[in-house]
């Protein structure tokens, strides 16, 4: 008994100088009798080394835990717009854009004559005094005019349409360079349909490297969100003020804004939807 009692104690007194107590309070022995044998043998059990598994700090967690990828949800724009002007042409322009990728553009165009026909991307969407307004070719780069696949090119060249013998042309063009968005983004701007075939920059013409020598203009469409951000609005009226001025680009912003609502119904009605 007496081996006993001394094994206790020099058990108590190895836990009492042990480190693990000043972090571990609970494993610190009980300070009952030593000679009373019942509570000896409590006192025993109470020494048992045993560690409850604990939760990591939220820090430490999170480093620990496997890291999941990161879901990507691709953005889908989509805008479409009416062509329309003087004459008996008039037709559809859909855009769709998958993320940051290629702009897609459908075109379905009626009352046009026989053949090939300039379709372009005009600098100003500005359509107040018909499609004469909307300016040049969009050129942000400051290129010569060239074809669509052309590394050399304004970012509006988007080649030609080919109307068959009803006047009726239909085309789908992918093009990189005219976006829905960012700096490059084609709102603000106007598509336009032309009255001859653009040669590309190829045909040796004055105007092949400026227009592609393409002629008149026959329908035009400002592409104006419906659902306008400030960005857009100030957009709209910085392109046509550099042209014409700030008057002009309050009423055309004016203009644009009574199309929009349904209260006018000159060259163009459209709307942009984004999903």
């Amino acid at each position: 008994m007496q081996a006993v009692v001394a094994a206790a104690m020099a058990a108590h007194t190895i836990l009492t100088a042990s480190p693990l107590l000043s972090h571990y309070p609970r494993l610190s022995p009980p300070t009952a009798p030593i000679g009373h044998t019942s509570t000896l043998h409590s006192s025993f059990h109470g020494l048992s080394l045993k560690f409850a598994r604990q939760s990591l700090p939220l820090s430490l967690a999170a480093s620990a835990a496997p890291k999941k990828p990161l879901a990507v949800v691709a953005a889908t724009r989509k805008g479409v717009a009416v062509l329309k002007g003087t004459s008996n042409v008039e037709g559809v322009v859909a855009l769709t854009q998958e993320d940051e990728g290629p702009t897609t553009v459908n075109v379905r165009v009626t009352g046009l004559t026989p053949g090939p026909h300039g379709f372009h991307l005009h600098e100003y969407g500005d359509t107040t005094n018909g499609c004469i307004s909307t300016g040049a070719h969009f050129n942000p780069n400051k290129m010569t005019h060239g074809a669509p696949e052309d590394e050399i090119r304004h970012a509006g060249d988007l080649g030609n349409i080919v109307a068959n013998a009803d006047g009726v042309a239909e085309a789908t063009i992918v093009d990189k360079q005219i976006p829905l968005s960012g700096p490059n983004t084609v709102v603000g701007r106007a598509f336009v349909v032309h009255e001859l075939e653009d040669d590309l920059g190829k045909g040796g013409h004055e105007l092949s490297l400026t227009t592609g020598n393409a002629g008149g203009r026959l329908a035009c469409v400002a592409a104006v969100p419906k659902k306008r951000t400030s960005k857009s609005k100030k957009r709209i009226r910085k392109n046509i003020w550099k042209r014409k001025g700030y008057w002009a680009a309050l009423k055309a912003y004016s203009l644009a804004k009574s199309i929009s609502t349904g209260k006018s119904k000159s060259f163009w009605c459209e709307s942009w939807t984004k999903e």
